[in-house]
């Protein structure tokens, strides 16, 4: 015999993240956060790197229950994110990574579309960002905070690889963004997911 029921699975495993997970000392709702992305990964390493920053749930939490676009770097991330919560509280998330603009912009600069993605999210008015896949998506909004550009409501930035992943996220924590990152390589498109899943399922009803 097995479980079937979809709620059943997930609360149990919920109930085992919780009682597995070490106490780095986050809140209650941090701690929802992190226990999302254990269960997404299947890593209970996720807890030891895990770094909130500048108030990171109190700012997204507001700042979504005001509705609006989200950028994402990835259309992953996208198609993680859940989206009758999404509809609920009134966000929508939007990635330009196979826009037409976006390919012309990367081919004229010589840089990434995921670069050049957040440059037209910046036209669109855009001020929330979760970063899971591309470290030059993170780098340039950093670029376009330093530039005096951009100031961002909050940024997930949980690039996930061994060329600027790392790096990118390190950065990040230098600034007085509201933020989550992952501290080394971890992350991905998925974690990104989870974590807008559990701010969201903190505003609405599932």
């Amino acid at each position: 015999m097995y479980i079937k029921n979809p709620m059943e699975i997930e609360n149990r495993s919920m109930d085992i993240i919780r009682d597995s997970i070490r106490d780095p000392g986050f809140s209650d709702k941090e701690l929802q956060i992190a226990m999302r992305m254990v269960h997404t990964t299947g890593d209970f390493e996720y807890s030891g790197i895990i770094d909130f920053r500048n108030d990171f749930v109190r700012e997204a939490l507001s700042s979504m229950r005001k509705g609006g676009n989200i950028f994402t770097d990835t259309k992953m991330a996208l198609s993680g994110i859940n989206r009758k919560a999404l509809d609920k509280a009134g966000c929508e998330v939007r990635t330009f990574i196979d826009n037409e603009k976006v390919l012309e912009m990367s081919l004229e600069k010589g840089t990434t579309r995921s670069a050049c993605a957040v440059d037209l999210a910046l036209e669109e008015g855009i001020r929330m960002f979760v970063v899971g896949n591309a470290p030059t998506a993170l780098f340039r909004i950093l670029e376009h905070v330093e530039e005096g550009s951009l100031d961002p409501m909050f940024v997930v930035g949980v690039p996930v690889g061994f060329v600027g992943a790392a790096e990118s996220k390190e950065k990040l924590r230098e600034f007085g963004i509201p933020s989550i990152s992952t501290v080394g390589t971890k992350g991905g498109s998925n974690v990104a997911a989870s974590i807008i899943n559990a701010l969201l399922y903190m505003m609405v009803e599932r």
